[in-house]
């Protein structure tokens, strides 16, 4: 796929999300972030240049790739009412780096 059918795709997600949170069912601008877009043209991209051995591998780190999310969002959960909204979110994105880091050493290793 092409960059600019990447980025529209993108741009897209992050529309509907705003719009979303503005409607009476909110909530459900947290599950859009959730909706495979980048995860469709990695799986394409992996599958087709390397295989279905390297997509399996892929798909399985995928599995394990959503525990950092958990742990953002377990993190925010705690911290969004000990602290203003953007240090919330600075600090849970920080928990979800540090989670990732640990994923991937791991994942290295095995």
């Amino acid at each position: 796929m092409n960059l600019l059918l990447k980025s529209l795709i993108g741009a897209l997600m992050v529309l509907l999300i705003g719009l979303l949170a503005r409607t009476r069912n909110y909530y459900i601008a947290g599950l859009l972030p959730l909706f495979p877009t980048f995860a469709l043209m990695a799986h394409y991209i992996v599958g087709s240049e390397r295989g279905s051995a390297a997509l399996k591998t892929t798909i399985v780190f995928g599995m394990w790739a959503t525990l950092p999310y958990l742990a953002y969002l377990a993190a925010l959960y705690w911290l969004v009412d000990r602290m203003r909204l953007l240090p919330a979110l600075t600090c849970a994105l920080l928990v979800w780096c540090a989670a990732a880091a640990l994923l991937v050493l791991l994942w290295q290793r095995r």
